[in-house]
């Protein structure tokens, strides 16, 4: 295929009217990492989160001529140790159909060049050990992995167990 017959890919900021379309990104990606099952968002939630008084995230759509082809969840945290904020991506999927296009590539270029026109310290995230593909992905990229963290997690009733604590 020349580059003249290429399908065009773009990218762009998700709005309002795209809610359906992220829950069904992070649904479909959600099968692909095996948990499925932990998926209880919904548009409402998402509607709030990403485009409420005050949005927790934020998304970019990637799409080939004009369809949906992928997408980047990300919002901000922050460093003790920088003294800064940092950008941490906590979804990037692209459609199996889409995949070697160089649309991941893209979603993250991109995201990187947020953070650093947003003055980040750090552009971060997680994967999953078993994910082999999305590993070399990022190594490729001169992402390092952080072998001497382990994320930990409340959720449920542990959460809220531990929020009735009295100290």
């Amino acid at each position: 295929m020349s580059g003249r017959d290429a399908p065009a890919v773009t990218l762009r900021p998700a709005l309002p009217a795209d809610v359906p379309q992220v829950l069904a990104f992070v649904r479909e990606l959600a099968e692909y990492e095996r948990l499925a099952d932990a998926v209880v968002a919904d548009e409402a939630g998402f509607a709030a989160a990403l485009f409420g008084d005050r949005p927790d995230a934020e998304v970019v759509l990637a799409e080939v001529d004009g369809a949906p082809a992928g997408f980047a969840l990300f919002f901000h945290n922050f460093s003790t140790f920088l003294g800064r904020r940092g950008l941490y991506l906590e979804d990037l999927y692209v459609r199996p159909a889409h995949r070697g296009r160089g649309i991941g590539r893209r979603l993250m270029t991109h995201l990187a060049a947020l953070a650093v026109e947003r003055g980040c310290g750090r552009f971060e995230w997680a994967v999953l050990d078993w994910n082999a593909p999305a590993i070399g992905f990022y190594r490729a990229l001169g992402a390092v992995g952080q072998d001497t963290w382990t994320v930990q997690r409340l959720k449920g009733e542990a959460l809220r167990q531990l929020a009735r604590t009295t100290v």
